[in-house]
């Protein structure tokens, strides 16, 4: 382990050349050495006070919101070829959200476990049971029976004003490190996080506080201790923080977990179709639209199959090459333009519920149409 040496001053020493001199006859005494003390310019009494308040508003926050987080332990088990069933533990962290027992952590979290239990910051442990859980927005609810003085929920905030620059703290588990705090501001809102697999996840908040495993489940909190989001993912190329998380924004939040308590899961909006996308994934034709969504699939009595979308006829050539006959293109959707699946799944996500209607631009051989839909619930 290395030892840190605290620096306490500088001290510069004019030595003798000799260590030992002779005053004699005709000969000059030895020059005093000179003793420098490099002493810092005193910092002006307002600046200190400024300072103090930042801390103060961060210790606060630790204070009063650190009691509601938890830490969260998954287990299972995997099947080794020698060992056979082995067990397997992972670790990460939530928050309180109400006195009956409800903690919101994120769907990775506890995904396939077998058995999952939480631990309060009083040192409490509970056996917990999944109530809900969404895996395109990563997000789930646990379920404790233990008694309400042992906890304290957290308050919930708003991400629709939030802005680039603002101030954030995050408290979570970094490696089983209990209720770890980091800070940093808020880098970028609108993010994209795509993922290795299912559809890119939309509406994130950036972050420059230092996210690592272990944090996931754990609240993104604003200078008053509110939560404005849920820590979620993180980019890097170490698998350690390198000052570039996510978070899903807390009105996302608000607006999954209740459907999530009452139903178990939370009701997608979808159109009912599959397609292609046009330039990324088939070649489009020369003279027909360059970028859209090329149908391919329409599933029987749904949204798309109701408002008269039709799927194109795939073939296949002497060389086995796939060829795409016919079917509309959808290039935009209530006036907006979709190039990708992610495109539409994000536009339905943010701005649209299901039984909602949206107006489909569709390219049709030489014709272009406008459809309406309605949506239905994704299965």
């Amino acid at each position: 382990m290395r030892r840190l040496i605290p620096l306490a001053g500088v001290v510069l020493l004019a030595l003798a050349c000799s260590a030992v001199s002779t005053i004699g006859p005709g000969s000059s005494p030895t020059a005093t050495p000179v003793v420098i003390v490099a002493a810092p310019t005193p910092l002006p009494p307002e600046v200190l006070q400024a300072a103090d308040a930042e801390e103060q508003i961060v210790i606060n926050v630790y204070e009063r919101v650190s009691p509601s987080v938890v830490h969260i332990t998954s287990r299972t088990q995997v099947f080794d070829f020698f060992r056979g069933p082995v067990p397997r533990e992972g670790t990460g962290s939530g928050f309180v959200l109400d006195t009956q027992g409800r903690i919101v952590t994120n769907y990775h979290v506890i995904a396939d476990a077998e058995e999952v239990e939480v631990v309060l910051a009083d040192g409490t442990a509970a056996a917990a049971r999944v109530i809900g859980a969404d895996a395109y927005y990563d997000l789930a609810v646990l379920q404790i029976d233990v008694d309400p003085s042992h906890l304290r929920p957290v308050e919930l905030g708003s991400s629709s004003d939030l802005r680039v620059g603002q101030r954030v703290i995050a408290i979570g588990n970094p490696f089983g490190l209990d209720r770890t705090l980091t800070t940093g501001v808020i880098s970028a809102l609108g993010r994209t996080i795509e993922r290795e697999s299912g559809p890119a996840l939309g509406e994130a908040i950036q972050t420059d506080a230092a996210i690592n495993p272990g944090n996931s489940g754990g609240p993104l909190l604003d200078s008053r201790g509110r939560v404005i989001g849920i820590n979620t993912a993180i980019q890097s190329p170490t698998g350690a923080s390198v000052g570039i998380g996510f978070a899903v924004p807390v009105d996302i939040i608000k607006r999954v977990v209740p459907e999530l308590i009452a139903r178990g899961r939370y009701p997608h909006p979808t159109l009912g179709f599959d397609a292609y996308e046009l330039t990324y994934e088939v070649r489009p034709n020369p003279d027909g639209p360059q970028k859209g969504l090329w149908v391919v699939r329409v599933a029987p009595g749904g949204p798309a199959d109701r408002a008269g979308l039709q799927a194109a006829a795939l073939r296949r050539d002497v060389r086995g090459r796939l060829i795409i006959v016919g079917g509309d293109i959808v290039t935009a959707i209530d006036g907006r333009p979709i190039a990708t699946r992610d495109d539409l799944t994000l536009y339905l996500e943010a701005h649209k519920r299901v039984g909602d209607q949206v107006q489909l631009t569709v390219v049709r051989g030489s014709e272009t149409l406008t459809l309406t839909a309605t949506l239905a619930e994704r299965g």
